[in-house]
Order: C-alpha cells, then sequence, then structure tokens
C-alpha cells in the first residue's frame, strides 16, 4: 500500500466558493449541484467521505433523479452509507416542503386555459404515490379553480370514482366546469377501459347537471394524458 496515498479533503479544506453554505452565500442557491443542495442538508458525511461525496453516492442510486429520490422512505434513504435516521427525515422533510410550495398556487385560484395548467396543479399531489388517487378540480364560470379535492384512494392497480360523489361537490361548491384525474403508479400513460366509460359516464352526467366536464386527466410521474387533447370528450 502507498503510504503516501491522499485522503479525501474535507469540505473545510475547500476553497470558500467551492463549500456548499459559503457558495450558497456568494453564488445563490441556483449556483449549487444537487448534491451540494443535500450536502447543506445532511450537515457532515463519514470518516472518509464528505457530506458532498454522500448525497452524490445516494443520488447514483436514483439515477441523479430528484423525483424518484422523492419516492423514498426513511428506510430506502439509509441504505447508503453516512445517512442515519435523522439525516433521512431531513431530506424527506425538504421534499415535503418543496411539494407544498407548490400546492399554496391553490390559494391564488389560477385559471385552467389548458390541459397543462391542470396537471401542474395536480401534479404535486400524484407524482410520488405508489398507489392510484383520483381527485377533481372544480372551476366557475371564468375557469377559475374553485377547489381541488381527493376523491378516492386505491390500491396499485386502481381506484373507485363514484360520479354521485363528485356531482355532489361541485353543486355544493355551484361549480360550472370539472376536470377529474389519476395517477398510474406503473407510469402507464394509457387510458384504460374504465377510465374511458368512466369518462363518458362523468360526461353523460354533466350535461344532464349543465356542470361540464372539461378534462379527465391520467398522471405518470412527471407525464399525463388529457381526454380532452386526444379529441375523447
Amino acid at each position: 500500500m502507498d503510504v503516501h496515498e491522499s485522503k479525501p479533503l474535507k469540505i473545510t479544506s475547500w476553497s470558500p466558493e467551492d463549500r456548499p453554505r459559503e457558495k450558497l452565500l456568494l453564488k445563490g442557491t441556483s449556483a449549487l449541484s444537487d448534491a451540494e443542495l443535500i450536502a447543506i442538508l445532511i450537515g457532515s458525511g463519514t470518516a472518509n467521505l464528505s457530506a458532498v461525496e454522500v448525497s452524490k453516492k445516494m443520488l447514483l442510486q436514483v439515477n441523479n433523479n430528484l423525483h424518484e429520490l422523492g419516492r423514498l422512505s426513511v428506510k430506502d434513504l439509509m441504505k447508503t452509507k453516512g445517512i442515519g435516521e435523522a439525516k433521512a427525515i431531513t431530506i424527506l422533510a425538504a421534499i415535503e416542503l418543496g411539494r407544498r410550495r407548490k400546492e399554496t398556487e391553490l390559494e391564488e385560484k389560477p385559471k385552467i386555459q389548458a390541459s397543462r395548467d391542470a396537471f401542474q396543479l395536480l401534479y404535486p399531489q400524484l407524482m410520488d404515490l405508489p398507489h392510484e388517487e383520483f381527485w377533481i378540480l372544480l372551476t366557475n364560470r371564468a375557469s377559475r379553480v374553485i377547489k381541488a379535492k381527493r376523491i378516492s384512494e386505491g390500491g396499485v392497480a386502481g381506484t373507485v370514482a363514484d360520479p354521485k360523489i363528485i356531482f355532489k361537490l361541485a353543486l355544493e361548491e355551484l361549480a360550472s366546469g370539472i376536470i377529474v384525474a389519476h395517477n398510474h403508479p406503473s407510469g402507464n400513460l394509457a387510458p384504460s377501459q374504465s377510465d374511458i366509460d368512466l369518462t363518458k359516464r362523468l360526461k353523460e352526467a354533466g350535461r344532464f347537471l349543465e356542470i361540464q366536464l372539461l378534462d379527465h386527466l391520467i398522471v405518470a410521474g412527471n407525464r399525463y394524458y388529457s381526454f380532452a387533447d386526444e379529441g375523447m370528450i
């Protein structure tokens, strides 16, 4: 063994502009890599690895995909050497804060002008789920969102959406339009026959009640399928 073999430098040995905290102060948050931001959260590494290097190893387990990182549990995160329970909880808490920040957009009553507008509102709710959930957006005559609500929660293979419950809520809120959405944990965007049948039933019921079904979205990861865009409504 080479006695002169160098050991990894500690972060404190780095130049100030390369240390995550100092770099953030000097250049702002956007200048930091994902690993550097996570390093600030976890605070320290191991005897042989800096916090940044530990963060890089953890990110490698999810192919540097933050979306996939958000799907991990505390136990999954702890599989990375240098990540204990407290650090894993800190990481998940930061991810949840990011998700909640997106949710606050609902309080501003955004306007739905295209399928992507609805997707961006519902994506934080559906993106990391290992099971299916069914959500609705209720809109007024100006296409402003009145309310977003989860209707049902199911298993990996599906969930049940009752049109009676959906339109009961729409009537209570005096909604003029509804957008429904559910996720496919499998990642498959193609609508099932039951998805198509449900869309037809909701469209027909909405016509009778004068509450228009504007769209039905299927969310899979960061992608979505729009029944309206595909001419199926």
